[in-house]
């Protein structure tokens, strides 16, 4: 199977370093954190019947892949992200868990996927807002094409960077929102927009239907997800600085002083704050 790794920053637009070390450390305690707080792998579904195969697109270092290799011995699972060592990671944890269902490769989510027609039972991608708006369309016909007939798209997305009562915080937000703007990634100019677009990207793909399943993830002071989050913010705004910077939405010093208000702001009891991701699916007519 052909990979895309040899040069994968070509054309990155992943706004931070997909090879960094701290990147990948901060994926997999958050992937943790959402699947725990969205109900499991599949809270939308008891039944997997029928489903022997399933893809996981730009799947990081592989938490979500391999919990459900791990969970579903019966299902391969194949995972693909544009990072090597991310890949890397993931197949040597495959290997220390002895998971033979399992397989990871290199490949760019914004290029044609290698893999033959009709390939997966299930194609699953989850919180992949970095791609830009022109993107999203190619990437539906891809899922279209290797999903079998009556096999299912599944898309789980949320609002960056959440919601909470810290100003610093969604100053910090409103910054990533219109660096990603300049960039193309936004379809909305408060928000990235792409919570409203799922259902079009499904029906655009070859679904039939569409269905939906929001979920609330509290993250508040004193609740269980708080410090996993708190840590969350804070690895992900000090990654993200340069992206604004570099888009020109503000200056370094600008953005660090934001960045330490944010911490103290979220140490206050008074901190409030959720995730609410939803997921969309539909059966590939």
């Amino acid at each position: 199977m052909a990979t895309y790794g040899n040069s994968p920053q070509d054309k990155n637009v992943y706004f931070n370093d997909p090879e960094s070390g701290a990147e990948m450390a901060r994926l997999l305690d958050q992937d943790r954190l959402i699947t725990k707080g969205m109900g499991g792998l599949f809270s939308e579904r008891r039944d997997l019947s029928g489903i022997h195969r399933i893809l996981d697109a730009a799947c990081g270092p592989g938490g979500w892949a391999l919990e459900v290799a791990h969970t579903y011995p019966e299902i391969e699972v194949v995972g693909f992200d544009i990072s090597r060592a991310m890949v890397d990671y993931a197949r040597a944890q495959a290997r220390v868990q002895g998971l033979d269902n399992v397989e990871f490769v290199v490949m760019d989510i914004q290029k044609t996927l290698d893999f033959p027609d009709a390939s997966f039972d299930l194609v699953n991608a989850r919180f992949i807002n970095f791609l830009p708006a022109a993107g999203w369309a190619k990437l539906m016909q891809e899922f279209r094409r290797i999903t079998r007939p009556r096999g299912t798209i599944r898309l789980t997305e949320s609002e960056w960077w959440y919601f909470t009562n810290s100003p610093a915080l969604e100053n910090l937000n409103a910054m990533i929102i219109r660096a990603l703007k300049l960039q193309g990634g936004s379809f909305s100019e408060r928000f990235t927009g792409v919570l409203p677009m799922l259902g079009r990207f499904l029906l655009d793909a070859g679904c039939a239907s569409v269905n939906y399943k929001p979920h609330v993830i509290d993250y508040s002071f004193g609740t269980e997800a708080y410090e996993g989050f708190r840590h969350d913010a804070a690895v992900v705004f000090n990654l993200f600085q340069p992206f604004i910077v570099r888009m020109g939405v503000a200056t370094a010093e600008e953005v660090k002083q934001l960045y330490d208000r944010m911490q103290l702001e979220m140490l206050e009891e008074n901190f409030r704050g959720l995730m609410m991701p939803l997921t969309a699916w539909g059966e590939k007519a």
